[in-house]
């Protein structure tokens, strides 16, 4: 998986997570276009270990790929109700008030 932490004192930290094969790639569905990039998901691929890590410590997160979503799903941080499908690829985000 691909990991990037953004911090912003405005928002707080997000953490944008994403399967490896989607880096630089642009998902379509209908009208959509969804462009996954290096520059919003980072550009070294990361394990398991330090994505769970970083999601437990989030503010925010942004989350798409089969792995990545059912990382945050078996972690209990959302449900599969909690997540949308571009395509065939799913999408969550993370939201902590």
């Amino acid at each position: 998986m691909f990991l990037k932490i953004h911090r912003s004192p405005e928002t707080g930290s997000i953490v944008a997570v994403c399967d490896r094969e989607l880096i630089n790639t642009t998902i379509i569905d209908g009208d959509m276009e969804v462009h996954i990039t290096n520059f919003f998901y980072g550009d070294c691929q990361t394990g398991e270990e330090e994505v769970r890590e970083a999601l437990l410590h989030a503010d925010n997160a942004n989350i798409i790929g089969e792995r990545a979503v059912a990382l945050a799903i078996k972690m209990g941080l959302l449900s599969h109700a909690g997540c949308i499908m571009i395509g065939t690829i799913p999408h969550a985000q993370i939201f902590r008030l």
